[in-house]
């Protein structure tokens, strides 16, 4: 998700809600969001409440990047292409419940 502020600056928002129980598990903001910061929390996501079988994301730079895409294939998650629309936040983490 994405913002402006008052002064023109962009923001970026990144949000990972898990879709099973519809639980926020990280929340993240910044001017920019480089793929090493995805990475990182999806990691201490992974840390606190395991690893998810599926991320569904949008196609945001920070989200089809190979560093994301390594990540996923060393934990054996599968990444799952989304758009907007469909998901309202931009990464998800699908559990078995």
């Amino acid at each position: 998700m994405h913002d402006q502020l008052a002064d023109g600056r962009s923001f970026r928002l990144f949000n990972v809600i898990d879709d099973f129980n519809r639980e926020a598990l990280a929340m993240d903001s910044g001017l920019s969001l480089p793929a090493e910061q995805v990475v990182r929390a999806l990691d201490q996501v992974i840390e606190w409440r395991g690893k998810p079988q599926v991320i569904r994301s949008d196609n945001g730079p920070e989200h089809i990047s190979s560093k994301l895409a390594n990540r996923a294939r060393k934990q054996d998650i599968r990444l799952q292409p989304g758009n907007p629309q469909q998901n309202a936040t931009t990464a998800r983490c699908v559990t078995t419940g």
